[in-house]
């Protein structure tokens, strides 16, 4: 899959969500950098 539309899908429920990339991250166990690299289609790693 598209890595920008992966991106763009997790920016778009997350903030359905009303949450933060913060606690997003918080809630994975990830840092906030990682969801902000995943939502800008950087790296899905």
């Amino acid at each position: 899959m598209d890595q920008k539309k992966i991106g763009a899908f997790i920016a778009r429920r997350r903030k359905e969500l009303d949450m933060t990339q913060k606690e997003l991250a918080e809630k994975l166990g990830i840092t906030d950098r990682a969801v902000s690299k995943w939502e800008t289609g950087v790296s899905l790693r």
